[in-house]
């Protein structure tokens, strides 16, 4: 039991207390290439947030852990044959942080952070969505761009889907869950169109077309130690911002 997720505590501890910062995780429920689980993301989150949580709260934050939303946006992942992706759509994302954001308001809760660990969860259009509408503060963190500059310093392929980086935290953090069979070798077919391959056009990028194992990035280099080095900066990266967000006074002029 901890002080700080929700889910944990009795109605009696969670009354006594004025919370800061309520965090809100969002993952996906979808294949990560042959060797990592479907709530691969949603696992990351758990422990994330959990121990970032937990470091901010011993230090005086009042920031409350909240359940971890297990489905996202991943509607390019349905034609993946043989696949169990279960996706929302972004209306029906904004929908559920709509119904959190008024929860929350009713109940006194002044600040809010969606913590996301899934890259088709776009945030911030929702956020502009919901600016007018609430005074509740919001904000958003994607996790993996949060320590994007140490990638290079711990990990020899920067691949985004189930390679080296995702495969060395399942280790670390849910090594009883990979396994067999053998991961695939997360390569990316190029795209035809040259403005593609070069980042002037995105696309939704079709799964079942792109990566046969649903994979991007080789996973053969991951290790426990490279996923407990990269936890130890997130964790902290976090819990800094959940301290300073706590600590905020809000004013007519807030964040600035």
């Amino acid at each position: 039991m901890s002080e700080c997720i929700l889910a944990e505590q009795t109605h009696a501890f969670i009354s006594s207390h004025k919370w800061q910062v309520a965090v809100l995780p969002f993952g996906a429920t979808e294949p990560h290439n042959l060797h990592m689980p479907y709530g691969t993301d949603n696992f990351q989150l758990e422990h994330i947030g959990r121990r970032a949580c937990e470091a901010a709260f011993a230090r005086g934050a009042k920031v409350l852990l909240l359940p971890t939303i297990p489905f996202g946006v991943n509607t390019n992942h349905l034609k993946v044959p043989g696949g169990m992706a279960i996706s929302l759509t972004p209306t029906t994302l904004l929908k559920i942080i709509q119904d959190v954001v008024d929860a929350l308001e009713r109940q006194g809760v002044p600040k809010l952070l969606l913590l996301n660990g899934h890259g088709g969860n776009e945030l911030k259009p929702l956020m502009r969505e919901l600016h007018h509408r609430t005074k509740l503060f919001i904000c958003a963190c994607d996790w993996f761009r949060m320590v994007a500059d140490v990638y290079p310093l711990i990990f020899s392929d920067l691949g985004d889907h189930a390679g080296e980086i995702e495969t060395s935290l399942g280790l670390e953090l849910f090594p009883q869950l990979l396994g067999e069979p053998r991961a695939g070798s997360g390569q990316v077919k190029p795209s035809r169109l040259e403005s593609i391959r070069r980042g002037w056009l995105t696309i939704t990028r079709p799964w079942h077309l792109a990566c046969p194992d649903t994979g991007v990035g080789d996973p053969a280099a991951a290790t426990a130690e490279k996923g407990r080095r990269l936890m130890e900066v997130i964790v902290k990266r976090l819990a800094d911002c959940l301290c300073e967000l706590a600590a905020a006074e809000i004013d007519d002029t807030f964040p600035y």
